[in-house]
């Protein structure tokens, strides 16, 4: 059974892990194209400003027709994401972005090439079992040719990926099983313990004269230190940043 850390964004067995996401990495995202109805319909249910959704108003405005909201243009750009990388990536959470321009309106028709860059990576502090990575998304519009003429969305975010699991080596645990106990080890010889006691050389000697038997000498300078006890903490806990 696949463990929620090893699973993707869309809840099927990830293929991709934190350590896959090295900085420098670009994936391509694939290309959207924006369609007129959708575009009009989300402005209308969440960004009703005019020039998103009255036709006569946008034309004769300096927008020359209607343009897309930015938060349905950011909207294709997250689709583009999940579809394209979540999809396969072990991810969970996002902490939030620094960072989102629109560059250009976009309109209806308009055929957006979308990426995503990895900018930095590292183990995540607040978060056991999880990295931070740091993305850059962009949106180019592509003319006739499919070549870039402009960038028309930016962004920079972070998000939260699992770990890759680490799998026990089956071998060094059959090696813990097949390793000998302490029952299994031949008793040391020792001296017959039915012989009366004046064969052993210390029996008539005073308990206080026998090696070993006085009191064991300790050092004050190490008694209640950190050094002298293995078990001491010294110092004070650095705070910590929570990605």
């Amino acid at each position: 059974m696949t463990t929620p850390d090893a699973r993707s964004g869309t809840g099927q067995p990830a293929e991709l892990f934190f350590e896959d996401l090295v900085p420098g990495l670009t994936v391509d995202l694939g290309v959207v194209t924006v369609d007129a109805n959708e575009m009009v319909a989300f402005a209308r249910r969440f960004d009703p400003q005019w020039y998103h959704v009255d036709p006569d108003l946008a034309a004769a405005s300096r927008h020359g027709g209607l343009i897309a909201s930015g938060f349905y243009t950011v909207s294709l750009f997250m689709r583009a994401y999940v579809d394209h990388l979540l999809s396969r990536a072990a991810a969970d959470a996002s902490p939030g972005l620094e960072e989102l321009r629109w560059l250009a309106p976009v309109r209806a028709g308009d055929r957006l090439a979308v990426r995503v860059d990895v900018m930095g990576a590292r183990p995540s502090t607040a978060r056991p079992g999880l990295g931070t990575v740091s993305l850059t998304g962009t949106m180019l519009r592509l003319g006739p040719d499919d070549r870039p003429e402009q960038e028309v969305l930016r962004t920079r975010f972070r998000g939260w990926f699992a770990l890759r699991p680490v799998e026990a080596d089956t071998a060094d645990a059959g090696a813990v099983e097949a390793a000998p106990t302490n029952a299994d080890r031949p008793e040391p010889a020792r001296p017959d313990a039915e012989g009366p006691d004046a064969e052993r050389p210390d029996a008539n000697r005073p308990d206080a004269e026998r090696p070993g038997s006085g009191p064991i000498a300790t050092d004050p300078a190490t008694v209640g230190s950190s050094e002298g006890d293995p078990t001491g903490i010294s110092g004070s806990a650095e705070a910590q940043r929570h990605d």
